[in-house]
Order: structure tokens, then C-alpha cells, then sequence
């Protein structure tokens, strides 16, 4: 059976970086990313194996795993007439916002039940081996106290991986210890940290992760997003780029955006995207991709948060993209 591998973690974790090491050194891997949002940014992100990278934007937590199988499906029949390259397991890229039960549910003996033909096929050729949560090492706490999908991607994970470590001290760790006591905890920034580790096969376990797994798993979905929506920003005219900074620093200084990340042609470079994401208050720099990919050419961002105004932040990024006079976004 091909193992797979769920690598979860909240909005900005760090979840794209950690797949990207482990395909650098285990470039045989099948890829299935599920993007929360209409238009789909993080497979531009992953600068390996593309050729065996599967993507869906509609949420595999909400839809009782049929999209998943559905996808698994697609990389078997790949696999069998010679449309893929082979591949000896597939790592599942789940969405910040996804509840991993569903997704596990979907994976393991004894789960969801099977509705098409399809479904016995991939419980014949797939297992689940492990969960790998990321973690923002010094605001996973927070999120775990403020968000049901934080708690249970930590609560059903085998790999805890902290990310950002490089920023600081992590927060107090007793906390998610508590929630999932045979959780394994990693510092991917320690030099000792070998990413490929997190690959050994096995077989998935709930057993000694804490006993409220059953009754999640005897759910037939997660408890869905909790008010969070994704708006989808567009441009075909290239933006200038110290106006576009401004915009996103009053975007996340609000503080009800939880991510945004996209990529944009930039008035002084547009021949190669610049690829721009914010996770809550912080604002990373932006950074110039190699090469646009497949498709126009034009800017395509992606902004998740609670109680955004989804009509008026269109406006103001149309005044951006036409270059009108942009108000404050509290204004």
C-alpha cells in the first residue's frame, strides 16, 4: 500500500515550506494541496515535482472526504496508465483552516463508510501513516485557546513541527502536551532537524492522543470555519509596489485578517511575480519568484479573515489596481 502523509497545521504555520524540504529530498512524492479560496496560490509555491501535484480549492474537511478520494482516485489512475510519474507516497497538504478528522476519518480502516466504487479502490492502494502538524512556535498556543481547528490539528498529530523558532522563544508547549501526550515535538530550525524523518511509514494510531479522538472521528464533519471567509482580490494591470505595501499594512493592522498571500506583477518588474503573504499582524517582506506560472500573468491574492467586509476591501483594491487614492481600511 502507498503511504500517505497529512501535513497540517494553522493559517501561515509554515506548512508549504516544510512540504518544499521534504520534496527537495524525497522528490518520488505525489503532492495533493487543498487551498481554502477560490483561486488557488500555494501550488505556485512548491518548487518541486510539480509535475505530481494535485490541487482542489473546494475544503476536503468539509466535504466528508469525498474530494480527497476523489483526488487519490485521479493519482491512482495516474499511476496505472502512465500519466504520473511513479511515486512512493503522497503527502496531503491540508488547508490552515481544516479540521483533520474528517480527513483522517477518510483514510483509515473502519472509517467514513465507502459510497462509489471508487472509494474501495484507494482503501485497497493507500494508508494514512501520520499526521504532521505545524506550528508557529510562538503563537500556537493562542490559536489552540481561540480555534477549534488549531486544537484538533494538534491533538491528532504523531509530528508537532515548530515553525519561525528563528523569532524567538516558543510559547509554553504543557498546553498542547496536555491535549496530545504522545505527540512527538520538532524544532525545524534546530540543524539536527532531518525532515525526511517524518516519512518512515507506519500506520496512523489514534491510540494515546487523547481521548476525545473517538468522538471526533464519530462525527460525520467538522464544526466548519467558525465565520472565516476567503476573499479573492484580482488584477490584470500591474500595481505599483510601495502602494500595494501600504495597502496590505493597513490590511493586516486591522487585525481581523489571519492570512493573505498571493502573487502580483509589480509596476518595476512585471515579467516575474512577487509573491506577497501575511500572517495576523506581521507582514513578511515580499520576495521575487523565478518565473510566472501556467495561465495570465495578472495579480491573484487570496485574504482569510473574521468579520471582513468582503465588498468594501474589493473596492479598495480596485482604487489600488486603477490607481486611485486608496482610505484607510478602518476608515
Amino acid at each position: 500500500m502507498i503511504p500517505v502523509f497529512v501535513v497540517t497545521g494553522f493559517l501561515g504555520a509554515g506548512k508549504t515550506t516544510l512540504v518544499n524540504r521534504l520534496l527537495a529530498t524525497h522528490p518520488d512524492t505525489a503532492l495533493i494541496i487543498n487551498e481554502f479560496g477560490a483561486v488557488a496560490v500555494d501550488h505556485h509555491l512548491v518548487r518541486q515535482g510539480r509535475e505530481r501535484v494535485l490541487t482542489s480549492t473546494g475544503c476536503i474537511c468539509c466535504t466528508a472526504g469525498s474530494d480527497l478520494r476523489s483526488t487519490l482516485d485521479e493519482l491512482l489512475r495516474g499511476r496505472r496508465d502512465g500519466s504520473l510519474p511513479g511515486y512512493a507516497r503522497v503527502l496531503v497538504e491540508t488547508t490552515g483552516l481544516a479540521d483533520p478528522a474528517p480527513v483522517v476519518n477518510s483514510l483509515i480502516p473502519g472509517g467514513l463508510p465507502a459510497t462509489a466504487l471508487r472509494d474501495h479502490a484507494v482503501a485497497r492502494a493507500f494508508r494514512l501513516s501520520s499526521v504532521i502538524t505545524v506550528a508557529d512556535a510562538q503563537g500556537i498556543a493562542a490559536l489552540v485557546a481561540r480555534h477549534a481547528q488549531a486544537l484538533r490539528q494538534v491533538a491528532f498529530a504523531d509530528h508537532l513541527v515548530l515553525s519561525h523558532t528563528d523569532l524567538g522563544p516558543p510559547c509554553d508547549l504543557s498546553a498542547l502536551t496536555a491535549i496530545n501526550p504522545g505527540v512527538q515535538v520538532h524544532d525545524s530550525g534546530d540543524p539536527g532537524f532531518d525532515p525526511g524523518m517524518l516519512l518512515a511509514p507506519g500506520s496512523y494510531d489514534a491510540a494515546g492522543k487523547g481521548a476525545a479522538l473517538g468522538d471526533w472521528l464519530a462525527e460525520a464533519r467538522g464544526p466548519g470555519h467558525g465565520g472565516i471567509a476567503a476573499h479573492t482580490l484580482a488584477a490584470d494591470a500591474p500595481l505599483e509596489r510601495a502602494r500595494l505595501m501600504k495597502f496590505l499594512a493597513g490590511l493586516v493592522a486591522g487585525g481581523q485578517v489571519l492570512r493573505a498571500k498571493g502573487l502580483v506583477a509589480a509596476a518595476d518588474d512585471p515579467s516575474r511575480p512577487l509573491v506577497v503573504h501575511a500572517v495576523g499582524h506581521r507582514l513578511y517582506p515580499p520576495v521575487m519568484a523565478e518565473a510566472w506560472p501556467q495561465g495570465p500573468a495578472g495579480s491573484r491574492l487570496v485574504v482569510i479573515g473574521e468579520g471582513l467586509d468582503g465588498a468594501l476591501l474589493q473596492r479598495r483594491f480596485a482604487a489600488l489596481a486603477a490607481g486611485a487614492r486608496v482610505p484607510g481600511l478602518g476608515g
